[in-house]
């Protein structure tokens, strides 16, 4: 016969959370590999010795990693989740008979003191170490990129820079951000600000719809897809090789010494080659280079240079004495006479205008270094292993749903990338342990 499941309220139910999480579960196994208890003392002294308890830091710091393992976003329905689902009330040490913390209670907590301590960073940069101490990252081939991620704020809100005086009589967003232009301004230059979030930039990619935006910078170990480095910057081309230093900077306070470092174009610039080969660092990068851009007639690499002179010589010959520097282009510029290119039988091999024109970057020497690597090896390894970098950052979009951010400002920004990329390295972390063979005391603490 039909069975029928009436509804029943027992008035006790007897049974251990612990026993109904799987072995195998994410949280589960994060939990016993990982010790968190660190944060309580990075962050103890910013607590009083009086008062009512807050949250444990350790707590709040568990909740924000099920939002960013799980894709929950808004930091209300992640306190829902929490409330309705055991494992997560398991992982954040919330237990039945606990009350879950109010959402503005724990937006206050993380937007206060967490803000004031930098903890994130520190959970981030701890979690490196760790991988770095089991052997997961080796830490010799790197690669670097960004990608865009949108801002909480609408290309509508932007206003012209001379009116954010006014601006700032009824918006508490650009009174605090004018407030803070004499400090740091991650906008400088920019003619229009947005009054909702000051620090996004209106951009677009590939020709698309322009958008606000800020930009998520990774440096990652190509050989275990481990994030090593994440930095938050205003949606602007030339923050990527600014970002790179920063975060090639951090990884060697961790005692990472890379031998490559693998990039695009983006990343092609003279400056940044010699700042990594001063290093130590091969760059196995594209070189932006016009050098062949001239349709046909003589290019740069056709012209003898003479160090004794500092001057080149074209084919025929014919001298191109040394005009100056261009601070603007950051190189230096050689130029040849009307009377010397006038009867030139090569003239229309070699220019257009009255006389020839060349154009040296001052980091020529590290440009031609990086030329070299091209096509070797190591080269095209770093070419071929560039995808994974594309692989975490559609893990960032897809699984984790921050194709959006919800917060504004640069440092709020920053903090969800820096969570992001935590839960990311988390996931790996724990992988490569449960793959390995047992060993003693094995949570890392």
């Amino acid at each position: 016969m039909m069975g029928q499941q009436p509804r029943t309220d027992s008035l006790f139910y007897y049974f251990r959370l612990e026993d109904q999480i799987p072995e195998d579960h994410l949280l589960r196994l994060i939990d016993r590999h990982v010790d968190l208890t660190f944060v309580r003392e990075r962050v103890k002294g910013l607590y009083s010795s009086t008062g009512r308890p807050s949250i444990d830091p350790e707590v709040l710091l568990r909740l924000l990693l099920v939002g960013y393992f799980y894709g929950i976003t808004s930091e209300r329905r992640l306190l829902e989740e929490v409330k309705m689902h055991l494992a997560y009330r398991w992982f954040t040490r919330l237990d039945l008979d606990q009350e879950i913390p109010d959402h503005s209670t724990f937006s206050k907590n993380r937007h206060g003191r967490f803000r004031q301590s930098g903890i994130f960073r520190e959970v981030f940069e701890e979690i490196v170490r760790r991988c770095l101490a089991v052997g997961l990252v080796e830490g010799r081939n790197l690669a670097v990129d960004g990608t865009m991620v949108r801002a909480d704020a609408s290309p509508t809100s932007r206003i012209p820079r001379e009116q954010l005086k006014e601006a700032a009589q009824v918006s508490g967003t650009v009174a605090e951000y004018l407030a803070e232009l004499d400090q740091v301004n991650p906008v400088s230059g920019a003619e229009m600000i947005s009054t909702t979030d000051p620090d996004a930039i209106l951009t677009s990619k590939r020709g698309g719809t322009a958008q606000m935006a800020y930009y998520d910078n990774y440096l990652i170990d190509t050989t275990s897809r481990v994030i090593l480095g994440v930095e938050a910057t205003p949606a602007r081309f030339s923050q990527e090789t600014v970002a790179a230093r920063r975060m090639v900077e951090r990884a060697e306070k961790l005692g990472i010494r890379a031998e490559d470092l693998g990039a695009d174009k983006a990343y092609g610039s003279g400056e940044f080659f010699a700042w990594l080969l001063a290093r130590g660092v091969q760059p196995h990068i594209p070189v932006i280079d016009h050098r062949h851009q001239t349709k046909g007639r003589f290019t740069r690499d056709q012209f003898r240079y003479q160090p004794a002179e500092n001057a080149y010589y074209c084919p025929e010959g014919k001298v191109l004495s040394f005009s100056g520097r261009r601070r603007e282009s950051q190189g230096y510029l050689y130029r040849s006479t009307e009377a010397q290119c006038a009867s030139c039988p090569q003239k229309k091999r070699c220019t257009s205008g009255p006389y020839r024109r060349l154009f040296v970057h001052e980091q020529e020497p590290a440009r031609q270094t990086v030329r070299a690597l091209t096509g070797t090896p190591a080269y095209e390894r770093s070419r071929r292993a560039r995808y994974k970098i594309e692989a975490l950052f559609a893990e960032l979009k897809q699984r984790m749903r921050l194709h959006r951010v919800r917060l504004r400002r640069l440092w709020n920004v920053s903090e969800q990338f820096l969570l992001a990329a935590t839960a990311q390295n988390l996931k790996r972390l724990v992988r490569f342990l449960t793959q390995r063979p047992p060993t003693p005391n094995a949570q890392l603490g």
